[in-house]
C-alpha cells in the first residue's frame, strides 16, 4: 500500500533540509539533487512547491530566516521590563541554545549577505527587510528603557540598534571564522558592559 504524503509536511521538509544545505554551503553552493537526496524525495515533489532554487531559496529566507529571527530574536524585546538587561539575556541565550556547530557555521541571514547582497539584487532587497525589522525592534526596546528613565534620553537609539546589530553578527562571524563558540561568549561579556554604559546613573 502507498502511503501518501501530506503536501504540507512534504514543503516543510523540503525548506528544512534547503535551510540546512544552505547554511553549510550557501547558496550558490546549494545542490537541488543533494537537497532532494537527504529527504528521499524526487524532483517533482520539489517542482511541485517550489518553481526554481531561487524561489526555494526565497522561502527558506522569509519562511524559515526571518521566523526563527523573530522568534528568538523579536519577540523577546516586546513588553519588557529593563531593556538592557532583556538584550543581553537574549543575546547570552544563544550561547547555550544554539549547537557548537551553529557557531561554526555561522548566522544563515549574515552568511547570506556576505554571499549574496553584492550580486544579486532580489537576495539584497530580502535580506536587508530581515536586518532592519530586527534594528527595529532593538531600537524600539531603547526607546522604552528612555521613557522608563532607564537609558540616557540623548541616546540616538536607531543607530545604537545598529551598533547593537552590527556587534552580534560580528561575533558570530569572527566564531565561524574561528571556529570557536567561546568566540561570541566573550562578545557577549564585552556587550553587556557596553549596555551598561547605556543606563542612567
Amino acid at each position: 500500500m502507498t502511503t501518501k504524503r501530506n503536501p504540507e509536511d512534504t514543503r516543510k521538509k523540503i525548506l528544512n533540509a534547503a535551510f540546512n544545505e544552505m547554511h553549510r554551503y550557501g547558496y550558490q553552493g546549494m545542490r537541488i539533487d543533494q537537497v532532494l537526496k537527504n529527504i528521499d524525495l524526487k524532483k517533482g515533489a520539489l517542482y511541485y512547491h517550489f518553481a526554481s532554487k531561487q524561489a526555494l531559496a526565497y522561502a527558506v529566507l522569509e519562511e524559515y530566516i526571518q521566523v526563527n529571527i523573530h522568534r528568538l530574536w523579536v519577540e523577546p524585546l516586546q513588553n519588557v521590563v529593563d531593556p538592557l538587561d532583556t538584550i543581553y539575556e537574549v543575546f547570552a541565550e544563544r550561547n547555550h541554545s544554539w549547537s557548537d556547530e551553529f557557531f561554526t557555521l555561522g548566522c544563515p541571514l549574515n552568511n547570506l549577505a556576505q554571499e549574496m547582497s553584492p550580486i544579486h539584487e532580489g537576495f539584497r532587497e530580502r535580506i536587508e527587510k530581515i536586518f532592519l525589522t530586527w534594528q527595529t525592534a532593538l531600537a524600539e526596546a531603547l526607546k522604552k528603557g528612555q521613557a522608563q528613565g532607564i537609558i540616557d534620553k540623548e541616546l540616538n537609539t536607531n543607530v545604537c540598534a545598529l551598533f547593537i546589530l552590527a556587534s552580534m553578527e560580528g561575533a558570530l562571524g569572527m566564531a565561524k571564522n574561528q571556529q570557536r563558540k567561546a568566540i561570541y561568549f566573550s562578545c557577549c561579556q564585552e556587550l553587556r558592559r557596553y549596555l551598561e554604559t547605556l543606563r542612567v546613573q
